[in-house]
């Protein structure tokens, strides 16, 4: 057994409680989880660890202890010990015993049987991945590299929450981080540290939005501005504002696709011939499970499956490159070995991304201009290139990356 494993279990047995909140969050760190759930049941409380995007659990205590360590959780985060009754938010800055630092942004509950604490597991030391090692391929790696070359426009990144979009915008300003400009991030929270950028966090509860930020940042002579979210017309309105003054911007927005990306924010009101001038850019993105490479084994795909994957594959772009052997082989994997000591008998061991990246053409322009429909513009976006959420899974699936049921867990098949 996992001595950190044995040391959270000693911590619990002995009622040690700053020793059981520190090492269920070594311990959660040496099995790379982002979150770490306490959650009161009836008659036990159990801690879950959030490891590449599914919930396991790892060990309970009994609730004659809860109240002690929600106190400490809440003492090491700022928040307020005697009240139990309403929701609170705090962060707090922990040394494991490695000497690793980390930032935990720590939630509570009040539910019938307690409070529920989650921590989520911000390293400050992880080093931000490139664009090649998010999963960025292909076509969508040229069209984004295109688009951070320009000097101005609005580059938008999209996907469903903890789908890895602020870490695609912070690989984005990676590359655009240079002596010479200035890089103003309006964020909530601020999530990465990094040396070059002068990084701001906006406070709703006493009206610095991020509209009033972004309003601020244009004062501040900035080159590049990265919003955390758009969120509403208003500061859409500004990232418009700021994109045609001759700033670029980066920022998230919560859609399903990147054409779809398109009718949001003309529904937020903006005109499409505004929209269409600035919008150098779309990404759409989710994460996926990377199989083992340990354990991972050739399964055999039923048709239903199959005629998907096929009618995908027949509309993927020539230029798109792909290994036309694998595509007509259609040899695809799943998780192997139950006993697998890498992956824990998972068959999975860490994540991926998937990417669809809109870049923004004349024909594109035009059909926004015409009120065209979604189903077009997407079939137009994928003749001049766009690889779809569903293809650039398929792709990965092909070379043993990822599986078919994980694409199809985050990816609508085109067919539907």
């Amino acid at each position: 057994m996992d001595a950190k494993l044995q040391a959270l279990q000693d911590a619990i047995v002995g009622g040690n409680i700053p020793q059981l909140v520190m090492n269920a969050v070594s311990y959660a760190i040496d099995l790379r989880s982002s979150d770490i759930h306490i959650e009161p049941l009836k008659n036990t409380v159990q801690i879950r660890y959030r490891i590449d995007g599914s919930l396991r659990r790892v060990v309970e205590y009994p609730p004659n202890i809860h109240p002690a360590v929600v106190s400490r959780i809440k003492i090491m985060s700022n928040l307020k010990i005697d009240e139990q009754r309403i929701p609170q938010d705090g962060r707090a800055q922990v040394t494991t015993q490695e000497g690793r630092e980390l930032d935990l942004r720590v939630s509570s509950l009040p539910t019938i049987n307690g409070e529920k604490m989650v921590m989520r597991i911000q390293d400050q030391s992880k080093e931000i991945p490139s664009f090649e090692k998010l999963g960025i391929a292909g076509n969508a790696l040229k069209y984004l590299q295109h688009a951070l070359e320009l000097p101005n426009g609005i580059i938008l990144t999209s996907g469903p929450t903890g789908s890895g979009k602020t870490t695609t915008l912070y690989a984005a300003m990676t590359i655009l981080n240079k002596p010479d400009v200035n890089i103003l991030t309006i964020e909530d929270p601020v999530e990465i540290q990094m040396d070059g950028l002068n990084q701001s966090q906006v406070h709703p509860d006493i009206d610095y939005t991020f509209a009033f930020g972004l309003r601020t940042a244009l004062r501040q002579d900035p080159d590049i501005i990265m919003v955390g979210e758009i969120r509403d017309k208003e500061t859409v309105d500004v990232a418009i504002e700021a994109s045609l003054t001759g700033h670029l911007v980066l920022s998230t927005i919560h859609t399903n696709s990147a054409v779809e990306t398109l009718t949001r924010i003309i529904n937020m009101g903006v005109p499409a011939f505004l929209m269409t001038a600035t919008i150098n850019a779309i990404i759409a993105q989710r994460l996926v499970r990377r199989l083992c490479d340990k354990c991972r084994k050739p399964i055999q795909v039923d048709e239903y499956t199959l005629g998907m994957v096929k009618s995908a594959m027949s509309k993927l772009h020539p230029d798109e490159p792909h290994d036309p052997a694998k595509l007509a082989a259609l040899q695809f994997f799943g998780p192997g070995e139950v006993e697998c000591t890498q992956c824990n008998g998972i068959g999975y061991y860490g994540r991926v991304g998937l990417f669809e990246v809109l870049k923004m053409n004349n024909e594109i322009r035009d059909m926004v201009l015409k009120q065209t429909s979604t189903q077009d513009i997407q079939e137009a976006s994928m003749k001049t290139g766009m690889v779809t959420l569903e293809q650039a899974g398929i792709l990965k699936a092909l070379d043993g990356v990822t599986s078919l049921e994980e694409v199809y867990s985050v990816a609508r098949p085109e067919s539907a």
